[in-house]
């Protein structure tokens, strides 16, 4: 049965929602990611699944993890390489994890690490499995460029072409077109829009001004590094490099506190010249992996491990991918209080993906908007404003960084240190993604 300490009339309707579901605790043991360091840095000549091998690496060093207590391990990544398509399986086989020990990759954009670790939730509550190791990657410094479909057409043609006129015509269509590739997509499939020109359009839609978001920002960067320097981030772990002149990468590398002078300074980086989204409000492209290890409670007591904290519920949305976008976090959270029976002031931490300033603050009036909560969510009226000092206390993307594969795990180790920090109940995390997705994830401390 699922436990919960009711403190309140809100938590007491959560412990006996979630009861009635007769399924077993599942907990966070631990979790750990490598340095979040920005692209084309000091992790540029390194290939995603070496970070993700060093962050599986860690966590079973970490958590004194025996293999034969390990069931299954689950990755979530972006921008896949194709020599490492199965990213999951092969960064295990490099950290030297027993080949008998199953493992997949999956992927649903920035939220990918949290669909392992709700897909390893899954697992474990219907007795599948007891313990896995859920995480992700993205090395943004090295992504697949491919020839154009022309060029491809025709490369794969040659095998087939029977004479030397042939050839040499396949081979002059190869020629003709190799200046021409493909990079990897930056703009929605179905919209053919960036996702900075939909927060743009988001922010202005919310009422979002560019000071608000610059300020934003400068309030990401300065809680990241306060943080930093105050050891909060106990979950990075360092990563030797090798080489002419070996170093070890211990901290992250794009935190960089400004000032709203410095910052107004810069021109707009997608709707020009009108808009307000910057390179300084906006999350920069960033690699890195995450780690994390989750059991059911019975199972970890059993063998001596301590869970960090509970993970308690979780709930995807989906809405429109061109004006709504970026809207999942104000969709997802009332719909998953509901669901646990809580409400805003029950909740102690929130953790919300910061892609852009101007998002994170849009969702926040979204859900502070009689109009949007009563049109759009067909709920009663405004659901209410997540409190500023609950929010990213540590700093967020915009600082810290956004591996898209890898943030979910963040987001979840941070909750649960911040819970046990601020001697709070419980956490949400929200967090957007392309396609209009968007996840949440309810989190309670762990008080044994």
């Amino acid at each position: 049965m699922l436990r919960a300490v009711s403190t309140s009339l809100g938590t007491a309707r959560a412990a006996s929602t979630a009861a009635k579901r007769n399924l077993p605790n599942i907990v966070l043991v631990d979790a750990v990611r490598t340095p979040f360091v920005v692209s084309g840095t000091v992790f540029k000549d390194l290939m995603a699944v070496d970070l993700q091998k060093e962050a599986i690496k860690a966590l079973v060093e970490k958590t004194n993890l025996p293999y034969d207590k390990l069931d299954h391990i689950i990755c979530g990544t972006v921008i896949q390489e194709c020599k490492t398509s199965n990213i999951a399986r092969e960064a295990a086989l490099l950290a030297g994890v027993p080949d008998n020990i199953p493992a997949h990759t999956v992927t649903l954009a920035c939220i990918s690490s949290n669909v392992a670790i709700t897909q390893g939730m899954g697992m474990l509550a219907t007795g599948n499995a007891n313990a896995i190791i859920a995480g992700g990657v993205e090395l943004l410094s090295d992504v697949p460029i491919r020839y154009n479909r022309k060029a491809r057409k025709a490369m794969l043609g040659m095998n087939k072409a029977k004479d030397v006129g042939s050839k040499l015509k396949i081979g002059g269509e190869i020629a003709k077109n190799l200046l021409s590739p493909e990079l990897p997509a930056v703009a929605e499939f179905s919209t053919g829009e960036t996702m900075g020109h939909s927060g743009d359009r988001l922010a202005a839609a919310f009422n979002v001004s560019r000071r608000e978001q610059d300020e934003f920002a400068i309030r990401s960067h300065t809680l990241a590094s306060e943080a930093a320097k105050n050891g909060k981030f106990t979950d990075i772990i360092p990563v030797f490099l090798d080489g002419k002149k070996p170093k070890t990468i211990k901290e992250d590398n794009g935190i960089r506190v400004s000032t709203i002078e410095k910052l107004s300074t810069l021109k707009p980086a997608f709707v020009k010249p009108h808009g307000t989204v910057t390179a300084a409000n906006a999350s920069y492209l960033t690699d890195g992996a995450s780690a994390a290890l989750i059991m059911t409670e019975e199972y970890a007591l059993a063998n001596g491990f301590k869970p960090k904290a509970y993970l308690r519920d979780y709930l995807y949305v989906a809405q429109d991918p061109k004006d709504q976008l970026l809207l999942s976090p104000a969709y997802v959270i009332p719909k998953l209080l509901d669901k646990a029976g809580l409400g805003l002031k029950d909740i102690d931490v929130f953790e919300i993906h910061e892609a852009f300033a101007g998002q994170v603050l849009a969702n926040l009036n979204a859900m502070d908007s009689d109009y949007f909560c009563k049109d759009h969510m067909k709920r009663a009226g405004k659901f209410g404003r997540v409190p500023m000092d609950k929010l990213n206390l540590w700093g967020g993307s915009l600082s810290i960084g956004h591996p898209f594969g890898a943030t979910g795990v963040r987001l979840a180790a941070h909750s649960a240190h911040r819970l046990k920090e601020e001697k709070g109940q419980y956490a949400v995390i929200a967090a957007c993604a392309a396609g209009g997705h968007g996840v949440g994830m309810l989190l309670e401390a762990y008080g044994k």
